[in-house]
């Protein structure tokens, strides 16, 4: 796993061959945050990563200068990862929360500029995490909110929605609060 620019730029680390977590490609992390220049400026952002996973896209955020990120993973040995590498980084800006997405979106009582998303593909709930946010306002006036997913679920209509990217098998819908 590699973070791609900012601070940490190019800094790697070693994903035990053990973990479930299929982290999102560098190709589709770098084109994503591509396209996310034109609607956000992460210097000093607040930022929500849930099911984090590797933690991939927090520790990029971290790079690309957020003033705080939530990273949010209910697995004991994904979430143990994500905090060793907030150590190696001696980042401070990072709260990883150790928890089931659905139980923190909730109770959580924050609001966040960026708002990223990446559940498992198979997960039945997975249609309804968009609207999970805009119920709860998670997300900032001028927030962008990425959800990843897969290639069979199109969320076009979604009053919220702003774009749809595709980067080989990795999907990206785009939503915001105007």
């Amino acid at each position: 796993m590699r973070i791609i620019t900012g601070l940490y730029k190019g800094r790697h680390f070693d994903i035990p061959r053990s973990f479930k977590a299929r982290p999102t490609t560098d190709f589709a992390k770098e084109n994503i945050f591509n396209v996310l220049t034109q609607y956000i400026d992460f210097d000093s952002a607040t930022a929500l990563d849930l099911f984090s996973g590797t933690g991939s896209i927090s520790l990029e955020l971290l790079s690309r200068g957020c003033s705080q990120v939530v990273s949010v993973e209910l697995d004991r040995d994904h979430h143990r990862f994500i905090q060793d590498c907030l150590k190696k980084l001696n980042e401070h800006k990072c709260v990883a929360v150790r928890g089931d997405v659905f139980r923190f979106l909730k109770s959580c009582r924050q609001q966040f500029d960026f708002i990223f998303a990446d559940p498992p593909y198979a997960l039945k709930e997975l249609p309804t995490i968009p609207d999970l946010i805009f119920q709860k306002q998670l997300l900032r006036e001028g927030g962008i909110f990425v959800f990843e997913h897969g290639k069979d679920y199109d969320f076009s209509q979604h009053p919220r929605f702003v774009a749809h990217r595709s980067y080989g098998s990795v999907n990206f819908s785009l939503f915001a609060v105007s």
